[in-house]
């Protein structure tokens, strides 16, 4: 079977860390409101526990008790009792899965002792065919991904460095070389002082047949220039924001 993570229609709306507004960022609540105002993908982070649970959560230190404690060093029990509010608690990457069966989850494996349990939970959810894994490391990205054959990948910040100035010195086969077995790159429009999306950079991304979601936009006026410019996904806090945007252009 197929990857279905790029099945929608673009252009993407990925919800980063769920729809916060009013909600515990990256917290079952925050996803179902995200996909209650259209994104088409959720986006998220993953830690580990101390006994090897994969857990949804951008930091790996949480406050509890008002005291900082790494996540990897309590196991998943202890997770649980941590109240972030409305309800809700630190969820697993299964229970994420298995609560939003349908959903198409774009997974940034943030722990690199995690991969080889992220790899193990998509498998058994079935859901190979709905995720896209990534990691700012590579290494970790592709130990995640020997597990899971054909399963959607963008590149980590060591394929990106090779793509950037591929593109900006305009060797495509340096482009397609840095961006082979993945589906899509995921870059902020810029960092510090470079500027990464271009016109030029999405050209080059699609000559070489992948896609380009943006990190994090969230300003209605930016995501129109985006979509201007041919980016296929919108990486945001603020999916109800962009699916108003996208609705508007139609």
């Amino acid at each position: 079977m197929g990857s279905r993570f790029l099945a929608p229609a673009r252009p993407r709306v990925l919800a980063h860390r769920g729809l916060a507004t009013d909600a515990p960022e990256n917290t079952l609540l925050a996803f179902e409101r995200a996909l209650a105002a259209g994104a088409t993908h959720l986006e998220t982070d993953v830690q580990q526990s101390s006994d090897g649970h994969p857990l949804i959560s951008h930091d790996p230190v949480v406050s509890t008790a008002g005291q900082a404690v790494r996540l990897d060093t309590l196991p998943l029990a202890e997770v649980q009792r941590i109240d972030l509010g409305q309800g809700q608690t630190l969820p697993t990457l299964a229970e994420a899965l298995a609560a939003f069966p349908d959903a198409l989850f774009n997974i940034d494996i943030k722990a690199p002792a995690a991969a080889e349990g992220v790899a193990a939970v998509v498998r058994d959810a079935g859901a190979t065919d709905r995720v896209l894994l990534t990691s700012f490391s590579d290494a970790t990205r592709l130990r995640a991904l020997a597990l899971l054959p054909g399963v959607a990948s963008s590149p980590g910040v060591s394929r990106l460095r090779l793509a950037v100035p591929a593109v900006r010195a305009r060797w495509q086969a340096g482009v397609r070389r840095a961006v082979r077995g993945c589906v899509a790159v995921q870059v902020p429009e810029r960092t510090r002082a470079l500027r990464i999306v271009t016109p030029a950079f999405i050209r080059a991304m699609h000559d070489a047949r992948v896609e380009v979601h943006v990190w994090t936009v969230n300003d209605p006026g930016d995501m129109a220039r985006l979509l201007d410019w041919g980016v296929d996904g919108l990486v945001t806090d603020r999916c109800d924001l962009a699916v108003e945007v996208i609705a508007s252009r139609s």
